[in-house]
């Protein structure tokens, strides 16, 4: 078998936004550093994303001197920023699938701009250091904790299971469609549905389960337009028990460095 190799990293600090390339990022407890460490929620606290307010594909954010910027891919000039660390001291019950945790909203200023972008009252919240919320216990080996992502610290995807999407598509995609933390190069198509235990760097992570898609893969991440595909093709070759999986979650133990260019080193298979 070739050499597997990290070819991209990526964080999306707040929750189905846009998302962040990097050449290195620091693993944590809850995944990447500064991964979905932020959330939309409406009135009742639930989670607002992509599947159906598609528009948020179109807020691009970046982080500029310890200040988290987000801007309309539209218009650059519509913007708002804010220190990552300010937060109102009050906790607020969130919730996000079934899971309920709480977050702190950034401030009420950062809350109106949102709104008036979606046109419905919602504010952004931040998950404080403190606040532990557990991977599902189901596939969990110590308890591990995750962030605002919808349900693992990461997701890993091969660059050989798009290539060969992209192979059954009348129009190609890129990888932005499917929002992982990292791809890698190298291997067969969906090899990652093998992996279980592997180290980057000196972090280990283990396979726990494929990554269920649903419609916020048929988004175009620049225009925000929704559509059929990849979710019609896919279901086509990746189905299993009614979901279509693409991708890997992951879990993992340890924290350090990640680097583009690291090999994956595989200890075992499924």
């Amino acid at each position: 078998m070739n050499e597997l190799y990290l070819t991209e990293i990526h964080i999306y600090p707040i929750k189905s936004l846009g998302g962040i390339s990097l050449s290195q990022a620091m693993v944590e407890d809850k995944g990447l550093q500064y991964d979905r460490r932020w959330m939309l929620v409406d009135a009742s606290g639930t989670f607002i994303s992509q599947r159906k307010h598609e528009s948020l594909a179109l807020l691009q954010v970046e982080i500029q001197d310890d200040q988290l910027l987000v801007y309309d891919k539209r218009d650059a000039l519509q913007r708002i920023s804010f220190p990552i660390t300010t937060h109102s001291e009050e906790a607020i019950p969130v919730v996000i699938w079934e899971d309920e945790t709480i977050g702190f909203e950034v401030s009420i200023t950062v809350s109106e701009w949102f709104s008036q972008y979606l046109k419905k009252p919602v504010k952004l919240v931040l998950m404080s250091e403190q606040t532990k919320r557990n991977v599902d216990q189901r596939y969990a080996l110590n308890n591990e904790i995750v962030s605002f992502a919808d349900g693992y610290p990461c997701l890993i995807i091969g660059q050989s299971s798009l290539d060969l999407l992209n192979e059954k598509l009348d129009e190609s995609i890129p990888m932005n469609r499917f929002r992982p933390n990292f791809v890698f190069a190298g291997g067969v198509p969906h090899l990652e549905d093998r992996f279980l235990d592997f180290k980057i760097g000196d972090v280990v992570f283990k396979a726990v389960k494929p990554c269920a898609r649903c419609v916020l893969i048929t988004v175009n991440q620049s225009t925000g337009e929704k559509g059929a595909e990849p979710l019609k093709t896919l279901s086509g070759y990746r189905l299993q028990n009614n979901k279509v999986m693409f991708g890997q979650n992951l879990i993992h133990k340890g924290s350090g460095m990640i680097k583009l260019g690291e090999k994956l080193q595989i200890k075992s298979w499924k």
